[in-house]
């Protein structure tokens, strides 16, 4: 048993890292940053695309469930069937997979075409977000391993303070459609960063499809993706119909709008960091923590959102308490998948982006059946109660089975 325990330590101790090799992070980062901009932007300007394409809001949030949909179909299927790929090449073949579809979503001529686009614009989500983690990790110094990944996630987060804001008024201005521009030109410098700094990744061995398939036997791995599947989509049913909600409910003018999703991305920010350091102490706390303080907000916003400070307020909490949570899910995925982490840690955003999808077709429904624009974070607050009931579920069978008792112990104690 000793020595099986050591042979399952990431290295030995003479060849731990003891730097953050910040440039190939960095270009890790700009991906997430490219693809933060691409999936939340479609959410700030859901009206513009509704009107230039003479549909109602809630049909136009196919689009946005259409780039979902892409992402948890691009998720298992190109992180299994691409297993034997080295993992630098993989990430700039989705990079450029990425960059493609968005310049589809440029120039669609019709509604279908432009959910055909996004769908294929949201493939490579997952299978880049997945390799970037376990490239983050494997670059990180000894111990820091959720902090790496904060740190691919901070991109996403980024987005949403810079690229989110920025886009949204250009496309308020200039054109839905210049906004996607932007987002594939985002693309295109990702892929030359990655050639140029990201290393040839040696630490992470390639495996063979029937092996990453092997995650999906694992039942914390289908319970952990449960956990973010559902305890998520609140976040999204109210991100989704966000620029509304601010205007027609709040009284916003359309012009605070991108200041307000600027907020919304600085809270993603905190959050993500705060999820980062919560989880390298503790990663099922970490996840309780974020998933009950997700509940609790998204239900103070049913109200908050009558009042434009009130609702700005809650809209930096909505997005901290849900980045809080997206790095320990993806530690603890990485830690209970064993050989299989590439499909278990790319399924992660698969799992969110279910979330995704069902939280803005959910968050339509109410709104189609003339509920307004607040029930949304009603359905979002329910959400994040089954989510967080859920994950107490899945740390109790966890703590009572053989196939995750040795891995609990590593996951809760911090080095």
């Amino acid at each position: 048993m000793t020595s099986q325990v050591a042979t399952d330590q990431p290295a030995p101790p003479e060849k731990e890292r003891t730097d953050w090799h910040v440039p190939a992070m960095l270009a890790l980062a700009l991906g997430g940053f490219g693809i933060g901009t691409t999936e939340f932007v479609t959410m700030g300007l859901l009206p513009d695309i509704a009107q230039a394409m003479n549909v109602p809001e809630p049909t136009a949030g196919h689009a946005v469930s259409a780039y979902a949909l892409g992402v948890v179909i691009g998720a298992p299927s190109l992180a299994a069937l691409c297993a034997r790929v080295p993992r630098k090449r993989l990430l700039i073949a989705l990079m450029i997979a990425f960059t493609v579809g968005n310049a589809a979503t440029v120039v669609a001529p019709s509604f279908q075409s432009l959910v055909a686009a996004r769908f294929v614009s949201g493939l490579p989500h997952g299978a880049y977000f997945g390799v970037a983690s376990l490239a983050a990790a494997t670059l990180a110094p000894a111990g820091r391993r959720a902090k790496a990944v904060a740190a691919v996630m901070l991109g996403l987060s980024a987005a949403n303070v810079v690229g989110v804001p920025a886009a949204t008024w250009l496309g308020q201005h200039l054109g839905w459609r210049d906004a996607f521009v932007v987002v594939a030109l985002i693309g295109i410098i990702t892929v030359a960063a990655l050639v140029r700094f990201v290393p040839e990744l040696t630490g992470i061995k390639t495996t063979n499809p029937m092996t990453e398939l092997g995650a999906l036997r694992r039942s914390q791995v289908l319970l952990t993706l449960a956990v973010g599947a559902v305890g998520f989509g609140g976040m999204f049913a109210v991100y989704t119909y966000i620029t509304t909600t601010l205007t027609d409910v709040a009284g916003m003018s359309l012009g605070l709008v991108p200041v307000v999703l600027m907020l919304f991305g600085l809270g993603m920010v905190a959050g993500n960091i705060v999820g980062g350091v919560l989880a390298d102490r503790g990663v099922d706390r970490a996840i309780l923590f974020a998933s009950v303080a997700m509940a609790v907000v998204l239900a103070a916003f049913v109200v908050a959102a009558r009042n434009p400070f009130t609702a700005a307020l809650c809209a930096f909490l909505v997005g901290a308490t849900g980045a809080a949570l997206a790095p320990g899910l993806q530690t603890r995925l990485m830690d209970v998948a064993a050989d299989a982490q590439t499909l278990a840690a790319a399924l992660n955003h698969a799992a969110l982006n279910i979330a995704n999808a069902a939280g803005a077709w959910l968050g339509g429904l109410v709104i189609a059946a003339g509920l307004g624009y607040t029930a949304p974070a009603a359905v979002g607050a329910g959400l994040a109660v089954v989510g967080t009931l859920l994950f107490v579920v899945t740390v109790w069978i966890a703590r009572r089975t053989s196939e995750h008792a040795d891995l609990y112990v590593s996951v809760e104690s911090p080095e």
